[in-house]
């Protein structure tokens, strides 16, 4: 009568697996989201950090810097951060426009119709054009 009880709880696990149908695949040539004000703001501090603390290879030391200088800033220092991160998502809003229209007409462009470069087309086509001769 070894694991006579576990039986049940086996057929409740083995139902939640089933039910669990893991991540999509995501697309390589969807258009990445915009950074916000603030990871706006870091790109600039890193640089600005490691040239006034050479000795400091630490990660953690250079976020929670840029995070207590970025709460100590007023909104008007942060306004040039801000409409530089607006300006990228306005981008990313376009981008994003014309990818989507590019999904909903299939996915691909009329060029696109192999794997193959251009130039592989092209030999191909005139290798068969040399072995009619």
């Amino acid at each position: 009568m070894k694991g006579g009880k576990s039986t049940g709880a086996q057929k409740k696990s083995d139902a939640k697996l089933a039910v669990k149908k893991g991540k999509t695949a995501k697309d390589p040539n969807k258009p990445k989201r915009p950074a916000s004000a603030f990871f706006v703001f870091m790109e600039e501090f890193r640089d600005q950090f490691k040239a006034e603390n050479p000795h400091n290879k630490s990660v953690a030391a250079v976020s929670k810097a840029g995070g207590v200088k970025w709460k100590a800033m007023s909104t008007s220092e942060k306004a040039p951060y801000v409409a530089k991160a607006d300006k990228r998502k306005a981008e990313y809003e376009k981008t994003m426009v014309a990818y989507n229209k590019k999904q909903a007409s299939g996915g691909k462009d009329e060029d696109d119709d192999s794997d193959k470069s251009k130039s592989e087309v092209n030999n191909e086509e005139d290798s068969d054009e040399e072995d009619d001769d």
